[in-house]
């Protein structure tokens, strides 16, 4: 199997080792590096409809890069289209649910795909765990990105809830179960709800139950895309 280990410091690469014979999928882009061994293709992975459902529901890319290992041996080196720290998990035992635009790299036997979720009422809100969230199957690894710093951080059940800001997850055990809401956890109602998440600056929150662990990120990813953004608007108008 293809294997994945991170280089460099502190916005590390992907660097993949493939056998002869082996491939491995990707985020479109992602490629920085491949030597002469690897071929580079495109891919509708999981059929038309899973890859328009990727593309149009969560902001992955419509087709995958697909890289094998077709004449040899072979490294290649992967990047995530947004600064910020990568991590590797492996995948079998665990199974993951991803937020928007987390997905950087798979090995073959690894599916990422598009899934509508049984929480409509938190689904209202969009955003991270919207109508469509990315789930994992199969076996093998998986590599992640996030703005910043990524960490673990480990859900108990003996400690109850724990509320993280939306725009800073990355990645969750599929084991928990999750809800979205506002940060509040005092019944305020509706209202009150709505003002304490207005004068405390906070959105809305994903709330996790069970045993289990979450990625999160330093740097809230929507904020820094709508920065970004913005800085590219000031620079082409300013030409």
């Amino acid at each position: 199997m293809a294997n994945f280990q991170l280089a460099g410091s502190p916005e590390p690469f992907l660097l993949v080792d493939l056998q002869k014979g082996e491939k491995i999928f990707c985020e479109s882009d992602a490629m920085v590096m491949m030597e002469a061994n690897l071929e580079l293709g495109g891919s509708l992975r999981g059929g038309l409809f899973q890859s328009f459902m990727r593309r149009f529901t969560t902001g992955e890319s419509l087709f995958q890069q697909e890289i094998k290992a077709s004449f040899g041996n072979g490294q290649c080196l992967l990047s995530p289209n947004l600064d910020g720290d990568m991590q590797i998990l492996d995948i079998g035992q665990n199974q993951y649910v991803l937020s928007d635009g987390a997905f950087v790299a798979a090995t073959e036997h690894v599916n990422v795909s598009a899934k509508v979720q049984t929480n409509i009422g938190g689904s209202l809100f969009g955003g991270n765990g919207g109508f469509v969230v990315m789930e994992t199957a199969g076996q093998g690894q998986l590599c992640i990105s996030g703005c910043g710093t990524l960490l673990e951080v480990d859900v108990s059940a003996q400690n109850g809830e724990t509320t993280i800001d939306n725009g800073h997850v990355v990645a969750w055990d599929s084991s928990l179960s999750y809800s979205i809401g506002l940060p509040s956890s005092q019944n305020r109602g509706l209202m009150g709800n709505l003002f304490n998440s207005v004068t405390s600056g906070e959105g809305m929150v994903l709330k996790f139950r069970g045993n289990g662990k979450v990625v999160i990120c330093s740097r809230n990813r929507k904020n820094y895309v709508t920065w970004l953004a913005s800085v590219l608007n000031l620079n082409n108008n300013s030409r």
